[in-house]
């Protein structure tokens, strides 16, 4: 991930902040809608799992600079994903939900430049999530 778009993520982090909810139930809703086989994946999934999704983003747009803060949490996130059997080919249709889920909340303020730059974003971190998933999936 180049230094543009971490800046640029980085930027939007007091817009995430401020409508991440907004943004994460759209999210869910779009996801549920278009793969309604995901919705199975999230059955024991807290209430308020939106209210927590919208915080992680929020923390990886704040420190998409310093990304070994957010070790801790990723290695979490990632241990609950095992734990409900989170596949690689999920990954992109979450991403593609979470990016029309911007467009839907952000409306005009979700620029090009914007969206491009959370897909880039979105696809590094996937990647990282699925690295370490993958060795968890291997120690079991």
């Amino acid at each position: 991930m180049n230094e543009t778009t971490k800046a640029i993520i980085k930027s939007t982090a007091p817009v995430i902040k401020e409508h991440g909810e907004a943004i994460t139930t759209a999210m869910y809703k779009i996801l549920f809608a278009k793969y309604p086989e995901t919705e199975a994946l999230f059955k024991d999934a807290e209430p308020d799992q939106y209210k927590k999704l919208a915080a992680m983003v929020y923390a990886y747009a704040a420190n998409i600079d310093k990304l070994d803060s957010l070790k801790s949490g990723i290695d979490k996130v990632a241990n609950i994903h095992v734990n409900v059997n989170i596949l690689p080919e999920h990954y992109p249709m979450v991403g593609e939900s979470l990016l029309g889920a911007i467009k839907e909340v952000l409306g005009d303020a979700a620029t090009p430049e914007i969206i491009n730059a959370w897909e880039e974003a979105y696809g590094f971190l996937a990647k990282v999530f699925i690295a370490k998933e993958q060795e968890l999936y291997a120690a079991k």
